[in-house]
């Protein structure tokens, strides 16, 4: 297997996102043509967890306690269920045929401490996952970053770079991803790329809207839609420094979680329902566009779960009057898997022995070949290491969607 023009490799890609609903499944073709890596998607699915599984996994993140008994068997339980979606992959988007998987895991903590990442966490141990499929598995992708002095995150980086390059000759443009946090990549027609979390996606609400109605979400952005943004509330939960601090810069739940909401309402006369949806929207929308236009970016490309909320969408346009929204889908791109996809990319990219970060984006002192490799049910032969540079990338017609 050689990863040259002409000859491709077909992948499986996993994430489950900061929401944890459940895990992300992409299967792809990619190749390097010069200095374009061309990927062909041949689909996407997502996986539920168990609902066991899912409200465990809830229960230990911060600031709950969580023993270290806990972490491993929710190590072994994330492991197994991403073996399951991998094969689910390999037999329903790959037409039954796989050359490798890669795996970003699932994150339960990030260590931030003053300003600087320390250390991260994602378990789903791969062992699991190269049993399951018998395939070779690329995983635990962000921890050399981190230990190259950058956050790890967000990785995005290094596809949006790739990805966007071309359509930024007519002004800067941004990918935006909106997960529980939300992150962007900022792609200028010359320098260097910027990328960081720009603070809570769809955390909060989620949070806001599951003590509100029982369900995981504001489904359509239904109850911020009926409610009005508390000028007060706003105003105090935009004073959080994480929002003033330079990139590079990344944070998670361990910082915007139920508590972090109910401090920022103590002390304020009674928010419904429906006002603070209303107002967590605007927050995340606010925080978003005050980034885009600091880095004057005249078109936002939006994926994740985020741009399936209607209202949420409203208010970014409302915020970016001068900027042309879109989603990744414009540009062929299906936005329910492109961090799917994007953990391909990473994958490939340490498979073909090419550095996966983007130190002006992460911080890092330098480009490093990222993650793990558990060999599959044969001996592990790795390709000859890609010779070209690889600056683009290309995405071909979509083939299939599940």
């Amino acid at each position: 297997m050689t990863v040259f023009s002409g000859t491709g490799v077909r992948m499986i890609g996993l994430i489950s996102g900061t929401s944890i609903d459940g895990i992300d499944v992409a299967a792809a073709e990619l190749r390097a043509r010069g200095d374009t890596v061309e990927l062909s998607p041949l689909g996407q699915l997502e996986v539920p967890y168990p609902e066991a599984l899912r409200e465990a996994l809830l229960g230990a993140l911060p600031p709950n306690p969580c023993s270290a008994g806990q972490l491993t068997k929710l190590d072994t339980l994330v492991g197994q269920a991403f073996g399951e979606a991998a094969a689910r992959g390999v037999e329903e988007l790959a037409g039954g045929e796989a050359d490798l998987v890669a795996s970003l895991g699932q994150t339960v903590f990030h260590w931030v401490e003053d300003g600087a990442a320390r250390g991260t966490l994602q378990l789903g141990n791969p062992a699991w996952i190269a049993e399951r499929t018998g395939l070779p598995v690329v995983a635990d992708l962000r921890v050399r970053d981190v230990a190259a002095g950058g956050h790890g995150a967000p990785l995005a980086s290094t596809f949006d770079a790739m990805w966007l390059r071309d359509l930024a000759d007519s002004g800067p443009v941004a990918a935006l991803n909106i997960g529980g946090i939300a992150n962007i990549t900022v792609v200028p027609a010359a320098g260097g790329v910027l990328a960081y979390d720009t603070g809570p996606g769809n955390a909060l609400m989620d949070i806001a809207a599951h003590r509100a109605t029982g369900r995981r979400a504001d489904i359509d952005g239904a109850l911020a839609l009926r409610g009005n943004v508390r000028p007060d509330l706003l105003a105090k939960l935009l004073l959080d420094p994480y929002y003033a601090a330079a990139p590079p810069k990344s944070t998670g739940k361990e910082l915007f979680h139920g508590g972090y909401l109910d401090t920022a309402l103590d002390g304020l006369p009674p928010v419904g329902a429906e006002d603070l949806l209303a107002t967590l929207t605007e927050l995340t929308a606010v925080t978003i566009a005050a980034e885009c236009r600091r880095h004057a970016v005249t078109t936002l490309i939006v994926s994740g779960g985020g741009a399936d909320n209607p209202t949420l969408m409203a208010a970014l346009a409302r915020n970016l009057p001068g900027a042309a929204l879109k989603t990744s889908d414009d540009h062929g791109l299906p936005r329910a898997g492109k961090e799917a996809y994007l953990t391909i990319l990473l994958g490939w990219l340490t498979w073909s022995g090419v550095p996966g970060n983007l130190p002006s984006a992460t911080g890092a002192r330098g480009g490093r070949l990222l993650g793990s490799i558990t060999p599959g049910s044969g001996p592990l032969r790795l390709p000859a290491p890609l010779t070209s540079t690889v600056t683009r990338l290309r995405v071909a017609a979509t083939t299939g969607e599940r």
